[in-house]
């Protein structure tokens, strides 16, 4: 590609993107801290994926949730994931109707733009599966009838750790749709501060609407547009194959820890990812910092690890970085 064409992609983005310090500004008005969140909240919003969100309670995954719908001006439904859920709470059910003695449909929450499936690991596989059909083909069936889901549609769940008593591990199907997965952390000394000086205050902020969901499908085709060279492209594959044979890439110590790699949707998440990343930034075109930056988000929840890993308490994140080491950047 030459350069005439990556300046005028570079004004272009430059302007289209300009939506997003807005969209940070609202949105740290009411998230105090949390950088790393708000950032990929955005990443997933613009590359059109879900996001799990994995942390303690009371560490704001819901609040920042339904502040990025309000600023969106999106539709927004909540649903509370408890070990009772059926599926029909999720996705809707058949209702027969003696006025007109026939069956009528009710949708259920699933039908809105932004859907919190809050603490998804507190309900059964059953439930849990019910949500795969609306996350991966956009659609929801209910008894003969196929319903398309509302454009944008994004489904952020969050889960507290699997440690915890009354959790269910997420199926491994479900969870590699989730484009990606977030760990958040608690906040600095700092930030708690501001934190509890609002709290005592009674004066909660609120996200003021700045965006359409029209202007997130149109930000999502601009952000395909951001140029990724074919180096690039190479790269993230190598990243990929790597946690599958990792023999090839020099990381023979890592065989006996990965049960299991990361599926060709990785590839796909990390690429569109690292695209958004630029575009967040500001950039027309996709360097390798960019894939790094998300590599950890993207990767995380796809790697199995062996009993060993567990036994020598290998982490996935560990196992990421040590291929981005190995692995040569373009």
């Amino acid at each position: 590609m030459d350069n005439i064409n990556i300046k005028e992609l570079n004004d272009r983005i430059q302007k289209e993107s300009s939506f997003v310090d807005l969209l940070t500004i609202e949105m740290n008005k009411v998230i105090i801290g949390q950088k790393d969140l708000v950032e990929n909240l955005l990443i997933g919003l613009l590359a059109n994926g879900h996001i799990l969100l994995e942390g303690m309670p009371g560490l704001a995954k819901t609040l920042a949730i339904n502040t990025l719908a309000s600023a969106v001006d999106a539709k927004f439904s909540r649903i509370q994931f408890t070990p009772d859920l059926l599926p029909a709470d999720v996705i809707g059910t058949m209702i027969y109707s003696q006025k007109t003695e026939d069956f009528q449909i009710k949708q259920g929450p699933v039908f809105a733009n932004f859907v919190l499936a809050d603490e998804i690991n507190r309900a059964p596989a059953k439930v849990q599966s019910a949500l795969l059909e609306a996350m991966q083909e956009r659609q929801v069936t209910i008894g003969d009838k196929t319903f398309k889901l509302p454009e944008p549609f994004l489904v952020l769940a969050t889960q507290n750790p699997v440690e915890q008593e009354g959790t269910y591990p997420l199926p491994e199907a479900q969870v590699d749709r989730f484009m990606l997965k977030v760990v958040v952390n608690y906040p600095r000394k700092e930030e708690e501060r501001l934190i509890v000086r609002m709290n005592n205050s009674g004066e909660f902020p609120h996200a003021t609407a700045i965006l359409k969901p029209v202007d997130i499908i149109r930000a999502r085709e601009v952000v395909r547009d951001v140029y990724m060279d074919e180096k690039i492209e190479r790269y993230i594959v190598d990243i990929v194959f790597a946690t599958r044979n990792p023999k090839e890439y020099n990381l023979a110590k890592l065989q006996n820890l990965i049960s299991y790699g990361a599926s060709p949707r990785a590839s796909i998440s990390l690429s569109l990812a690292a695209k958004a990343y630029a575009f967040i930034h500001r950039r027309g075109y996709v360097i390798p910092d960019d894939v790094r930056a998300v590599c950890n988000q993207v990767l995380r929840h796809r790697i199995g690890l062996t009993y060993e890993a567990e036994a020598e308490n290998m982490t996935t994140e560990q196992i990421i970085a040590e291929i981005i080491n190995a692995v040569e950047v373009p």
